[in-house]
């Protein structure tokens, strides 16, 4: 299985692309996050053009069933968020046959 990149890596990789030093990559990185998940939170979606777009969603309370004992239990209502990913990213990691 391969690994995934890290931190460290990604903020590497950020600075050598964009031709400035580590710290000036990770601050970058880590106000975009900062801006994202504010934006999320106040509006409900944040778009990061070319690829995709962070949502909150509700969902629903519902029944569910314990693994363990097979009794049922109410999984109560909460908000999550989804990232939904471009077109052109899907098409580029997985593209149609």
């Amino acid at each position: 299985m391969a690994t995934t990149m890290t931190k460290t890596q990604l903020v590497r990789t950020l600075a050598e692309k964009v031709e400035t030093n580590n710290k000036v990559a990770a601050a970058f990185l880590a106000c975009l996050t900062e801006v994202a998940v504010k934006e999320t939170k106040k509006n409900g979606i944040f778009v990061l053009p070319g690829l995709g777009r962070l949502k909150k969603s509700q969902r629903k309370a519902r029944m569910g069933r314990n693994p363990q004992t097979g009794e049922p239990i109410k999984i109560p209502a909460k908000t999550v968020a989804k990232f939904y990913l471009a077109k052109v990213v899907k098409d580029t990691i997985a593209p149609k046959k």
